[in-house]
């Protein structure tokens, strides 16, 4: 079977959307699928089966900024790659996104499968409700990464959504634990994350404050607020700025860390950043949001904290940084529930909802 995975935001571009679109694309092709990524790229293609759309802009969605090419450029490629390379199926994430999805969708020369990433708020989805869900119809089949992204699609579109959860390459997380922790001192604190507020970085270097002289904190990614937020704690050596990371170095540090910080305030729709940590052995701290709540199995393999609350946050970490038998326990199921969610199973699950729709297409 020939499938086109198309992605709306830039694989140049640090991003969560990204990651699940490219580690699919790897676990099918392992499977002897031709799997074709088709998406905007700032820069070379990240890999050779990666068709570049052209470069993109930055648009405000959600609370954050969508890397995505709406240009007539980047839609005239899309078109030529699909008549191109006759594909059985094309597999559109954000489906309804400007750009390359939305022109699929408005072709659809192959059945169409779309996968739906964001929750929260979508101001296109509500402006213009009537047309979007005119298109979302031209869908085959619908998925959805959590309850919440499932609701808010449903909310604005209509329609049935089969919930499949983001996906790790399990694997390339794990260790044997002396080589990595040895870099560690028992007091290194990680934030992976895109630097505006609804990551909640600004909560975490609030909670900095309450935490002893010799706990550290590594800052990767970058944003809107990194020059801002850099400039106020510039006096705190504790806080190292790492900034953007690729995946080798974001393993490296997950692996290195004794604790994940994930301070988000809202908008999100899963937790793959839980699930990674959760796959190296390393305790994760997170916010109780209910896509969190999921992921952390009701706090499970995971310490929750009051989101928003600095202070709960500092108390948390301490916690964690104290790795003791509840902790300890929490990263035993952590690593478990990891495995419940590698790649290879998700592309399992995609590969027999790719066959059910072309059947019905073709059979």
């Amino acid at each position: 079977m020939r499938v086109g995975i198309v992605c709306p935001y830039s694989l140049g571009v640090w991003g969560g959307v990204q990651a699940q679109v490219l580690g699919l694309a790897r676990a099918l092709r392992a499977t002897g699928v031709e799997a074709q990524v088709l998406a905007p790229c700032d820069g070379a293609p990240p890999e050779p089966w990666v068709t570049p759309l052209g470069n993109s802009i930055p648009y405000a969605q959600n609370g954050s900024f969508a890397p995505l090419a709406p240009d007539p450029a980047a839609q005239l490629r899309v078109l030529a790659a699909i008549w191109d390379e006759r594909f059985d199926l094309l597999h559109l994430h954000e489906p309804l996104a400007p750009g390359p999805t939305l022109t699929a969708v408005m072709v659809k020369p192959v059945p169409l499968l779309g996968t739906f990433h964001a929750s929260g708020r979508i101001a296109a989805y509500r402006w213009a409700r009537a047309g979007v869900r005119r298109l979302a119809a031209r869908l085959d089949l619908r998925v959805a990464v959590s309850p919440e992204a499932a609701g808010m699609a449903r909310r604005y579109l209509d329609g049935n959504y089969d919930v499949l959860f983001n996906g790790i390459a399990t694997s390339e997380f794990q260790h044997d634990g002396a080589e990595w922790r040895t870099a560690g001192s028992g007091t290194n604190v990680l934030f992976l994350g895109r630097h505006e507020p609804r990551k909640g970085l600004s909560v975490l270097l609030e909670a900095m404050a309450l935490l002893p002289a010799d706990v550290t904190l590594r800052v990767a990614g970058h944003g809107p607020e990194t020059d801002q937020l850099r400039l106020r704690y510039a006096n705190d050596s504790r806080i190292h700025w790492l900034g953007q990371l690729n995946e080798a170095e974001k393993r490296r540090h997950l692996l290195e860390a004794d604790v994940l910080s994930v301070p988000s305030l809202g908008g999100e729709s899963f937790g793959v950043v839980l699930l990674e940590a959760m796959a190296a052995g390393t305790p994760v701290v997170a916010s109780d949001l209910p896509a969190y709540r999921v992921v952390a199995d009701d706090g499970r393999c995971a310490e929750l904290f009051r989101t928003g609350d600095s202070t709960d946050l500092a108390k948390s970490m301490l916690l964690a940084l104290e790795r003791g038998p509840e902790i300890e326990h929490r990263v035993e199921a952590g690593f478990a529930r990891a495995e419940e969610f590698s790649m290879d199973r998700l592309a399992a699950a995609y590969m027999s909802r790719y066959e059910r729709i072309v059947g019905g297409a073709f059979g």
